[in-house]
């Protein structure tokens, strides 16, 4: 018994009630979606695979009946009937006729992008077009013209051409409609190998993995989705419904053109499936509702098993919670209980011997932040001391000094806020603090900038937060105007916006701007709360986006930025006209004071 007792510890006891639980679950769940799934998986594939091959096949007629087409126009073309009939008589066709036979040719070309070339030859294989004296049984042989013979005008698809590999070949005989349809030349066709691939048109954006090969009537590849030396051409010949190319299998449906007596092969993986996900999830949430289900009446029972020791700590831990810090004296037959009331009563005595360290660290502590706050440089003595250099080079004649020290006083006035301060300012106040920067800014570039200000009267009372817009100003100077080669401008764009009772504020400079790749980055770095530039110690864009977040909340949507490679960058929000409490000037508080 006491070697039992040593094992009921409560980490036991859960991993046993788990391991239960875990072993019903998945073992209901792995039987259950394996009969099932795999079932579905099977059927759904062989469906797919079918309708994959009627669609190819049928795509493959459609393209053979183009050329049908095409090549029953030229054939029955005046012209060419014509001219035929003229040779049949006897009287040879002039260069200027048969140079007008090729100028209809590329008309009819023009209707199928596959069509590489129309030949037409005479009863005795002279070639009429194009213009030269080869003749057909020097293109292709004897059989094949015999073959087209025997079809009396039907279109005869030939396959590779002998001289041409990348060239698929189809003949026609060609009969004349006037001569009681008699014979009266050849029509010969020259199709590019690439107008056959079916893939792409058949299998685009549907994530689909089946390959397609067609084969003409000697076993030879007319169109593959394989590199030729995967060996295709041998594993189809075998006649398995299952192949196995560059070490994976698959599953080979053959289908054969009644047209052209092609073989058209489609090739998809044995592994491949597309279905039965539905029948898969319905099995995982009947197995999760089951194993939640075990998972609630064990973790019950255990919870009742552990319960009872806990309750005498937790009124222990809430009379400390009151402020009566006093150790736990009851016991437990579970060893972890024990370990966590030995362990709370430790921490009730180290909390104690704590609370007078604290008390005593506090004193401490109060004394020295009093002595720091009697420390503390009064900012006024900032103010004077800058309002002493400029009278200083007022008399000295320092003009454009003096202007930039009083820039830098307005500066400091306005960004060193007593704690009693109001953060809400008014568009002018903001415009005119982005002013004083510029100046300073201006001062530190010499003639390398410039800037405007845009702003319409109605937009000057909008409140607006402290120290929204300088930091856009800052942007479009570190990042536009100091990455130009020459002089830059920054324009302050303030108006009313087309959104009624808001106004826009936008700032724009020439720089170089960023590309769109930049530009993305940048918007998804604004998106997840980090910022991209290492320059500047600003309190930057990111910074400029929580706050109009923070303080408008879904009445803004943050900040807007328009930037063009080559052309500059603008960014800008806008804001709601009107805000709780009441705005007011700074140099308004100044008098107050």
């Amino acid at each position: 018994m006491i070697k039992l007792g040593r094992h009921n510890t409560l980490r036991n006891q859960i991993f046993i009630g788990f391991l239960l639980v875990m072993i019903i679950v998945l073992a209901s769940v792995g039987i259950f979606t394996y009969d099932r799934v795999s079932l579905l998986l099977r059927n759904s594939a062989e469906r797919h695979i079918q309708q994959t091959a009627v669609q190819a096949t049928g795509k493959l007629e459609a393209l053979l009946r183009q050329i049908d087409t095409i090549a029953a126009q030229v054939a029955t073309n005046d012209s060419v009937q014509r001219l035929l009939m003229q040779e049949l008589d006897g009287r040879r066709a002039s260069f200027g006729e048969r140079q007008s036979l090729q100028q209809i040719s590329r008309n009819y070309q023009a209707y199928a992008t596959g069509i590489r070339s129309l030949e037409l030859y005479t009863t005795d294989y002279r070639r009429m077009f194009p213009l030269d004296d080869v003749s057909l049984n020097s293109r292709i042989p004897d059989e094949w013209i015999s073959k087209a013979d025997r079809e009396m005008g039907g279109l005869v698809w030939l396959g590779l051409d002998p001289t041409d590999p990348d060239v698929v070949i189809a003949i026609r005989r060609v009969r004349l409609i006037d001569r009681s349809f008699s014979h009266g030349g050849y029509l010969t066709v020259r199709i590019e190998r690439s107008y056959f691939e079916l893939t792409d048109s058949l299998t685009e954006g549907d994530g689909s993995r089946e390959a397609m090969v067609l084969l003409d009537e000697a076993g030879h590849t007319i169109a593959s989705d394989f590199p030729p030396a995967a060996g295709v051409e041998a594993h189809l010949a075998s006649g398995d419904d299952e192949v196995a190319i560059g070490g994976d299998s698959y599953k080979a449906i053959r289908q054969q053109s009644a047209t052209t007596g092609w073989t058209l092969a489609i090739l998809t993986p044995v592994d491949y499936s597309t279905e039965g996900i539905a029948v898969l999830r319905t099995a995982i949430v009947l197995a999760g509702s089951i194993g939640c289900l075990l998972f609630l009446i064990f973790t019950f029972i255990l919870s009742t098993m552990i319960t009872r020791p806990i309750l005498n700590l937790m009124k222990a831990m809430r009379g400390a919670r009151l402020g009566s810090l006093k150790p736990n004296e009851s016991t437990s037959s579970t060893m972890e209980i024990n370990e966590l009331n030995h362990t709370y009563n430790q921490m009730v005595a180290y909390l104690n011997e704590l609370i007078e360290v604290v008390y005593q660290k506090e004193i401490i502590q109060s004394r020295t932040e009093l002595k720091a706050l009697q420390a503390q440089i009064n900012p006024h003595f900032l103010f004077n001391t800058l309002e002493a250099f400029y009278w200083e080079l007022e008399e000295k004649g320092e003009d454009e000094l003096a202007r930039i020290v009083v820039a830098m006083s307005g500066l400091f006035r306005y960004v060193i806020s007593r704690p009693d301060e109001d953060e809400w300012v008014t568009i002018r106040d903001e415009l005119d603090h982005a002013e004083r920067y510029l100046q300073i800014m201006e001062m530190r570039m010499v003639d390398r900038l410039s800037w405007e200000i845009n702003v319409d009267a109605a937009s000057q009372g909008v409140p607006i937060p402290k120290l929204l817009v300088q930091p856009l100003v800052e942007n479009a100077i570190l990042h536009g105007i100091e990455q130009r080669t020459g002089p830059g401008k920054v324009l302050l764009s303030i108006e009313a916006s087309k959104q009624p009772g808001y106004t826009a504020v936008w700032v724009s400079d020439d720089g170089p701007g960023m590309d769109e790749a930049s530009v993305l980055a940048l918007r998804e770095a604004l998106a997840e709360g980090r910022s991209l530039s290492s320059k500047g110690t600003g309190v930057g864009l990111l910074n400029v986006q929580s706050r109009l977040k923070l303080y408008y909340g879904s009445f803004t949507n943050g900040l807007d930025i328009r930037i063009t490679e080559g052309e500059g960058a603008s960014f800008g929000f806008e804001i709601p006209n009107e805000h709780g409490g009441t705005i007011q000037r700074e140099d308004d508080l100044d008098r107050g004071r």
